[in-house]
């Protein structure tokens, strides 16, 4: 089971409470708790995937944990850009390496 979220309200939940709620509650609680359609596994990869290829790298790192803590290995994340690189681009995957490097050599 997905963790229960809390980052919409905690960065956002003053300034855009309705977009926190929504951060939390929809994405994080409804979309992301249907893990009998796709594992957490799954939603990871496709997360970490769709921000790289739309160059969201602000919302990386945090996904990346997040994928790590569901599963994904340093050689699956790996392979993962290795693959987008020639898809989304080469600065991209590079960017997501340095980003990836960092968070699945930590213990």
């Amino acid at each position: 089971m997905a963790k229960k979220q809390t980052a919409g309200r905690d960065k956002l939940g003053d300034f855009a409470p309705k977009f926190a709620e929504l951060n939390d509650d929809v994405l994080f609680g409804e979309v992301w708790s249907r893990e009998t359609q796709l594992s957490a596994h799954q939603r990871s990869l496709i997360t970490i995937s769709a921000l790289i290829s739309g160059g969201n790298l602000e919302q990386l790192p945090a996904h990346l944990k997040i994928g790590k803590a569901n599963g994904i290995t340093k050689t699956e994340i790996a392979e993962v850009i290795t693959h987008l690189a020639f898809y989304v681009g080469w600065p991209k995957a590079w960017s997501a390496f340095n980003l990836a490097k960092t968070i699945f050599t930590e213990d």
